[in-house]
């Protein structure tokens, strides 16, 4: 299983909005074969597996140990829960339940009745992890909300007024940027204010490491960010939450959504699930990321702390939890929180 997981995490977010998974398939003690999903739409985990093994006959006398409980529906792919039954598998190892309402128990059900024995829990913990945003989408009917800032040693987020430089306001190290743009391809949206698109001018896309920058979200609730902003001008999808729309002149690769009953983070969530993202890296600034710890709406929070001191500047959010993590990165500091 702990080799399954491995696989799992080889898809990243290449197969979301479906689930990362890994299957391994043993027989008496030797592995003959092994997959994973590998981008939405093609074959699931279970099928390159079983494509994987040279003689489909010694499948009746196998063990097929796999992340996430096979699936029992028709989507993109037929059900995998049939593929095994077909092959007539001796067991099944499943880590943990499909919490997706289509599965949700159903795969494991068509296993047994077809005579397969089933083990359910083997090293669900780490399954959940590997697939905190599939889980947290289906089951809080939300996207697995990311927060990521920089600090100074003294609690600042930015320079204020005259102090501020024009452009951005470098606090970490730039070892500390890899880290910001790994994460970034790791994640389905990132999301800013119109603040920070003025202040900074960022492309907010993955250019530090190899991986598809994510598609970018800005809240704009009364369209106060120029038309001539970088991420509104080359051509990347972009969407644009506003209370009532004023633009004018837009790239065509920029959608706006208007929000004009209620403009919040409640609401905008629901908007981004509703394009399928099963997670979001909010990026922005003071302002916006406080909006997501006030409405306790956030999963995990990555804080870096650089070693300067702006002395006066726009306070850095506050969590008020114990985190669960620290690490040094050159000079500068990663603490990282989880609201659990």
């Amino acid at each position: 299983m702990q080799r399954a997981l491995q696989l799992a995490e080889l898809g990243v977010v290449n197969v979301a909005p479906n689930p990362m998974v890994g299957a391994v398939i043993v027989h008496k003690g030797a592995v003959i074969g092994e997959g994973y999903h590998k981008k939405y739409g093609e074959a699931h985990a279970e099928v390159n597996a079983v494509d994987a093994v040279k003689d489909h006959h010694l499948l009746s006398e196998s063990t097929m140990y796999v992340t996430l409980e096979p699936c029992a529906h028709h989507g993109k792919t037929p059900p995998c829960a049939d593929l095994l039954v077909r092959h007539k598998f001796k067991r099944v190892v499943i880590a943990c339940v499909d919490s997706f309402s289509e599965v949700a128990g159903r795969g494991i059900e068509r296993l047994e009745r077809n005579g397969i024995e089933v083990t359910v829990g083997v090293l669900e913990e780490q399954a959940r992890e590997v697939n905190k945003r599939f889980f947290c989408f289906h089951e809080k009917k939300r996207p697995y909300v990311l927060l990521k800032w920089a600090q100074t040693t003294d609690g600042l987020m930015d320079r204020s007024g005259k102090e501020r430089k024009e452009g951005v306001n470098w606090i970490t190290q730039p070892a500390s940027k890899n880290y910001t743009h790994q994460w970034r391809s790791e994640e389905q949206a990132i999301l800013v204010g119109w603040k920070t698109i003025e202040n900074d001018q960022p492309s907010l896309t993955v250019r530090e490491v190899k991986g598809s920058s994510p598609h970018r979200i800005i809240l704009d609730p009364n369209c106060s960010s120029s038309v001539k902003s970088t991420v509104y001008n080359d051509g990347l999808p972009t969407t644009i939450f506003v209370k009532k729309n004023k633009f004018v002149g837009l790239h065509e690769a920029v959608e706006v959504v208007e929000l004009q009953e209620v403009f919040n983070v409640q609401t905008i969530l629901a908007e981004i699930a509703k394009k399928q993202f099963l997670s979001v890296f909010v990026e922005g600034g003071s302002r916006t990321i406080s909006e997501f710890i006030q409405a306790n709406l956030w999963d995990e929070a990555r804080v870096f702390t650089g070693a300067i001191e702006f002395g006066e500047g726009i306070p850095a959010p506050t969590l008020g939890i114990t985190p669960v993590s620290t690490k040094q990165i050159g000079k500068d500091q990663l603490t990282l929180y989880r609201n659990i």
